[in-house]
């Protein structure tokens, strides 16, 4: 299975699972592929984050969605089946190899006419998109060094009630560590300064999963 909370024991993490809705065949198979992957199967999604990121697009009665960083399709599977209709997801990657799993995924869970993968470096795709706040609901989860960069290009384009999600604000617990200063953990701490410090938005970071950032404007 795909990772839990660090932050749980594990009885408590049992039942939170035995009380929430089960993984369907789509999901069961994805999971399956990636484990497939080996070690960078770690990257994919708990289930518990997917649960909440597609209660909250269909809370929000997301439009447009945004996502940065797709891997094989955990999360924008999930995303897309909750868009409402004539909603339109709008997935960031640079590998094919990776989203050709999402990709077949989406077929088998008849969402791909809902989603519009462009290979091509996040910051490209986000800076080509149209300046209009319009995005209702966007989510990160890519490289962690260009999440300060990736969350500029995305606040001024939420819509009033949009939503930006960020995954990995925790990064198991190595943020609150002083004696790490590697790489990643140094650059999401730099984002989670970045953004409580702006005004222009209101932040909660969420022990779910290995940190759940909820951002809103303020």
């Amino acid at each position: 299975m795909s990772p839990r909370s660090f932050l749980l024991p594990d009885h408590i993490d049992e039942y939170c699972t035995e009380h929430s809705s089960p993984l369907d065949e789509v999901e069961t198979s994805l999971i399956a592929a990636t484990e497939a992957l080996g070690e960078f199967s770690r990257m994919q999604l708990s289930p518990e984050q997917s649960s909440v990121l597609s209660i909250l697009v269909a809370a929000a009665q997301a439009k447009l969605v945004v996502e940065v960083g797709t891997f094989t399709g955990y999360s924008s599977l999930a995303m897309a089946r909750a868009l409402g209709p004539g909603g339109r997801l709008i997935c960031c990657d640079v590998s094919v190899e990776w989203t050709d799993i999402a990709r077949s995924h989406w077929e088998m869970a008849g969402v791909a006419d809902r989603i519009d993968l462009r290979i091509a470096p996040a910051l490209e795709t986000l800076e080509a998109m149209d300046l209009n706040p319009t995005v209702d609901f966007a989510f990160i989860d890519a490289d962690k060094t260009n999440y300060v960069n990736y969350f500029e290009q995305l606040v001024p384009r939420l819509s009033e009630r949009g939503i930006l999600a960020v995954d990995n604000t925790l990064w198991g617990g190595a943020v609150t560590d002083s004696a790490d200063t590697s790489r990643d953990t140094e650059a999401l701490r730099e984002f989670n300064a970045h953004a409580v410090a702006d005004p222009r938005v209101r932040v909660r970071l969420l022990p779910v999963g290995d940190g759940l950032s909820l951002i809103t404007r303020a």
